[in-house]
């Protein structure tokens, strides 16, 4: 009886075995034959990664090779929760070399949830090495560039700014984006079961990015700014705003606003300090825009420069009274007179006699109301009021910059226009986009060459006449030729009263012009006016810029001496 229950008991335990080793034999064959492919590819994905190359962010140049943004090499630090195994430890050495937190860093090495960890992004290489090599398990590390901009707020609101992603979020860095970031490599890395990179089974070379060489001359970019600071801070303005051209060809040698930031803080500084005004704002011009009516009425044969007009005060205009900004009595004037002693009386007699339509197309051949084509992101075309919407005050006010809003670069290519005998071209900020030059810039002619050296001379009866508005804007041993604009800022309810924009804008030396400058203060105090306010702005930093470029005096000053 007992020998029969343990035969039983045996072959109970036999048929047991016999199950498991079917069980597992099954599971085997079907392991190792129906799903063998499937787990050779997990296994495949968890010993081997594929892993981006970021490309070199190309530098951004002045025109005389200085460098105006480039990339850092830098290293960042990297840890996988599930295989670290001494978080304290890493914290404290991340902490010591690094400058880490260790109580910040510490809580996210122990959640086992996440399989990367920040360390240290952008790490100065040598800490990050020495960091690295005291042999941490699931700490790795890979080289990372960062954007960095050495002359720190010179030019930032033209360069701009990258992110930490190394992809431009402002100015000249987004608008040539594609250009300068270059195209990633990738690799594919065999790692051991501690997730060490053994091998590189696969590689693509990342393509580097492209250098920019731009138009602007960091000196006399950093001389307007300047300039601007302390012309701000003297009328207790909201803000300034300059130009700098060259005529000829449309570079633009400076662009420059104050107040400004620093480009590697470009984060924590406010949106409206960020954008380019110069580019991106737009203004009522004032009197600067006569230059549009005067040309015309030239151009239309018209007028002449010596042709005399009687002037009251002020005139009616539909609902409107337009006066001249001082008080006077009845007077006669030529039509040069009237520029350069800014008659808004003047100059609306004159475009009542070019008319409504005729002024239009001169507006549009100067190229207002619409884009200049400037290489940077976000370009006001400005506001021109079509001509089906003009009420018969428009024609009082359009004329003399009021009605009517611009752009600084728009009014400085007008102005640079005349500059070039009477040839507009596209003003650029770019001129090299790795080894190939850029040409070709758009252009056309506005006026002629005969009108065009009338209004030269008229220009430059502003600057020179005695009484006229621009004397300010004098520069010893120069001829300078310029407009001085003052203009009542609008508001949502009309005109607002005591804000104003000054501004003057013209060129230097007049026969052979090499400088455009436009400068415009936003909201002055104590002064209103652009030939106080503006003008001496303009003068300081196209004499520093005629100083810099070793441009010869054309008008030498004369000393008498006593015998």
């Amino acid at each position: 009886m007992k020998d029969k229950q343990a035969n039983r008991r045996i072959r109970l335990l036999l048929a047991v075995f016999a199950l498991v080793f079917a069980v597992t034999l099954g599971r085997a064959v079907w392991l190792q034959g129906v799903r063998a492919a499937q787990l050779g590819k997990m296994a495949e994905r968890q010993h081997h990664e594929s892993i981006v190359v970021p490309a070199g962010r190309g530098t951004i140049f002045d025109s005389t090779g200085v460098q105006l943004a480039l990339g850092e090499t830098t290293t960042t630090v990297y840890a996988d929760p599930r295989q670290v195994t001494r978080p304290r430890a890493i914290s404290v050495a991340a902490q010591k070399l690094l400058g880490v937190d260790a109580n910040t860093l510490y809580p996210r090495l122990l959640d086992r949830r996440s399989s990367f960890v920040y360390v240290k992004r952008f790490a100065e290489p040598a800490a990050a090495d020495a960091f690295v090599k005291r042999g941490f398990l699931g700490v790795g590390s890979y080289p990372e560039e960062r954007r960095a901009y050495p002359q720190g707020p010179v030019a930032s609101s033209v360069i701009g700014f990258a992110g930490t992603d190394n992809k431009g979020l402002g100015g000249l860095e987004v608008e040539y984006d594609r250009t300068l970031s270059g195209k990633p490599g990738r690799q594919t890395i065999v790692r051991d079961a501690l997730g060490r990179a053994i091998d590189v089974v696969s590689s693509t070379p990342e393509r580097q990015g492209h250098d920019l060489v731009t138009t602007l001359d960091h000196t006399i970019q950093a001389n307007a700014e300047s300039v601007l600071r302390d012309t701000v801070k003297r009328w207790h303005a909201r803000s300034a705003t300059a130009v700098v051209l060259d005529p000829h060809t449309g570079a633009v040698l400076a662009m420059a606003q104050a107040p400004g930031f620093d480009a590697n803080n470009a984060s924590k500084v406010p949106l409206s300090l960020q954008r380019n005004r110069a580019v991106t704002d737009t203004y009522e011009p004032g009197s600067t825009f006569k230059l549009v009516t005067i040309a015309g009425a030239l151009s239309t044969h018209l007028v002449t420069p010596e042709q005399r007009f009687t002037l009251p005060y002020s005139i009616h205009v539909a609902d409107r009274i337009i006066h001249d900004a001082e008080l006077r009595g009845t007077e006669t004037l030529t039509v040069a007179q009237i520029l350069s002693h800014s008659s808004n009386v003047g100059a609306v007699t004159i475009a009542e006699k070019l008319g409504q339509g005729t002024l239009m197309d001169w507006i549009k051949r100067f190229g207002f109301g619409r884009q200049t084509g400037v290489d940077f992101p976000g370009e006001s075309q400005g506001l021109v009021l079509p001509l089906d919407q003009w009420s018969g005050s428009t024609i009082g006010n359009v004329p003399i910059g009021q009605g009517i809003a611009v752009t600084p670069v728009q009014m400085a290519s007008a102005y640079a226009a005349i500059a070039n005998d009477g040839v507009w071209v596209r003003p650029h900020l770019v001129e090299r986009v790795g080894g190939r030059a850029l040409h070709d810039f758009e252009h056309r002619r506005i006026v002629s060459p005969s009108v065009d050296a009338e209004l030269k001379q008229m220009l430059t009866n502003v600057v020179d006449e005695h009484g006229a508005t621009g004397n300010e804007a004098q520069i010893p041993g120069y001829t300078v030729a310029g407009k001085t604009g003052t203009a009542q800022k609008p508001g949502p309810h009309g005109y607002t009263t005591g804000q104003y924009v000054a501004s003057f804008v013209g060129f230097v030396p007049v026969e052979k012009p090499r400088l455009v400058v436009l400068v415009m203060v936003d909201d002055p105090h104590l002064a209103i006016f652009g030939g106080v306010v503006a003008a001496p702005a303009f003068a300081q930093i196209a004499k520093f810029g005629l100083q810099y470029m070793s441009v010869p005096p054309d008008a030498p000053v004369t000393t008498t001496t006593t015998p």
